[in-house]
This record gives C-alpha cells, sequence and structure tokens, in this order.
C-alpha cells in the first residue's frame, strides 16, 4: 500500500543511514546500478471450470542455456496456493519482486507442490496430478537482457484451457502448463545531488499524495531506480533539522533512462 509523503518522510527519517546503505550499495565506482530489478507477475487466461488452484514453491532463474547447471533460487517468492480463475482480465499477482545480476535472462523454472486441483461447475474439487517430468519445474525460455537500475516485468499468462487434459475415461486430469512469457521494461531512475554534502537527505519521488520510490542520500549524491515512466515532484527532507526541505516539481521519467536533476542545495532556517 502506498503511503503519503508526510508518513512516510517521517518513517525514513527514524531509519537513518541503515537505508543508505540498502538503498547505494548497487553501484559502481562509476554510480552505474549494477543489479537488475526482476518482478515476476503471473495472469490467466480463461478456463470452462469454477476454480483452477496451482500450489506455487519456487521460482529459478538461469543466465545460461544450460539444463542441468547455474540454476539460481530467487529470494522472496510468495510461495501459496494461487486461483487462476482470479487473475483474468488483466487482472494479475506478483509473485516475487527481486535483484538479479544484469545481463541476459536465458530460462525459469516455475517450481510447483502436489497441492493442485481444480472446482468444476458442478463444484466437484479434482485433484490435478503433474507428471513426472515436471516435478523438477515447469521450464520457460526467456533469452533476453534485463536491464540494471529498471522494473524488467516478467508476466507468466497462464492459459487455462490448454493446461488442463483429461487422462481418457479415468476421470483424472493432468495439469501440464501451457504459459507464454512476456518481459518488458517498466521504470526508469533520476539521479542527483545535494548540497551540502554533509548533510543525510531523505528523497521522495511523489504523485498527488502518493510515494512511489525514495532512498538517502549519500556524500551528497542519490540514485531511486525502477521508478513507472511519468512526471514526479522530488522532496528533499534532511535529517538535519538546521536545514529547510526542498521540491523539485515535474521532474521526468523516461522508461529505461536515467534522467539527471540538477543539484540541489539546503537552505539554513
Amino acid at each position: 500500500m502506498r503511503k503519503t509523503w508526510k508518513n512516510l518522510a517521517l518513517g525514513t527519517l527514524m531509519l537513518g543511514g541503515i537505508t543508505t546503505l540498502a538503498a547505494c550499495s548497487d553501484s559502481d565506482s562509476n554510480g552505474a546500478p549494477e543489479k537488475a530489478r526482476l518482478q515476476i507477475s503471473l495472469t490467466d487466461d480463461p478456463g470452462d471450470y469454477a476454480e483452477v488452484w496451482i500450489d506455487v514453491k519456487e521460482i529459478r532463474i538461469n543466465g545460461s542455456d544450460a539444463d542441468d547447471q547455474n540454476w539460481v533460487p530467487l529470494p522472496g517468492v510468495k510461495a501459496g496456493a494461487y486461483n487462476l480463475l482470479d487473475l483474468v482480465n488483466d487482472k494479475d499477482t506478483l509473485l516475487v519482486d527481486a535483484e538479479i545480476p544484469t545481463g541476459k535472462l536465458s530460462q525459469i523454472r516455475l517450481v510447483l507442490g502436489d497441492n493442485n486441483y481444480l472446482i468444476t461447475n458442478e463444484g466437484e474439487r479434482i485433484a490435478l496430478t503433474t507428471p513426472s517430468a515436471q516435478q523438477s519445474g515447469l521450464k520457460l525460455n526467456i533469452h533476453q537482457p534485463v536491464i540494471g537500475g529498471i522494473i524488467n516485468k516478467l508476466t507468466l499468462d497462464f492459459d487455462v484451457a490448454k493446461s488442463i487434459v483429461k487422462a481418457g475415461n479415468s476421470g483424472k486430469y493432468i495439469l501440464k502448463p501451457v504459459i507464454r512469457a512476456v518481459l518488458e521494461a517498466v521504470g526508469g531512475n533520476i539521479r542527483g545531488g545535494v548540497l551540502p554534502d554533509s548533510v543525510q537527505t531523505a528523497v521522495l519521488a511523489i504523485v498527488g499524495t502518493d510515494t512511489v520510490a525514495s532512498t538517502y542520500s549519500l556524500n551528497g549524491g542519490y540514485l531511486l531506480r525502477g521508478i513507472p515512466a511519468g512526471a514526479y515532484n522530488l522532496h528533499f527532507l534532511p535529517t538535519d533539522t538546521n536545514f529547510l526541505p526542498a521540491v523539485k516539481l515535474g521532474v521526468p521519467v523516461v522508461l529505461g533512462q536515467i534522467t539527471t536533476v540538477d543539484t540541489v542545495k539546503l537552505a539554513h532556517k
């Protein structure tokens, strides 16, 4: 849930230097981000069932084409049961938001548990079995670059109608997921400076009353990463109460680009 800038300012000032390390540790000596932000969301095409539940356990990524090595589990995956039919008509749900190395994302594996089932339109619950070949996870080929410093959003479009197969007259249903993966860049960056550089300053990117991103300055510099394209008001809130807050209005953010903002000079009270 988004917060107003006043509420967030109070929280960020209490966090102090801890947030500074987290916000600035992913930059190289030139200030360029070394990590890419990857969001993976799940959506669905409709199927002729009342409910279809899948049991998400893990998501792994691979920067190479090897099947038997280089797989890395993503941290922070929201494991659990998801009803795919809640995610139709352009609705989606965020499965993970993680930082990964920049470069090429070749493959991902969506690892499911055993608690997959459907509810028929008549209210009957039927277990969905998974072929043995998919026990290690459903592999999807991506073969696209992930860009440092912006949001790279990967949408997994689950086709329910094609993914559920009735096994003859046995009454069993097999889950053979058919998923279309779409990777797109959806964010840009804002970079700038604050003087005096000895004053640690909270920097907030705000639209209306919603804070979209925030960070702290470090040695006078700051970088806000992965912000959706648009225009933002930047609020500068110094931790030293001898200085006044400052604002820059209408700062543009362009997809896949870094907007450099003129240095802000804080005024004494």
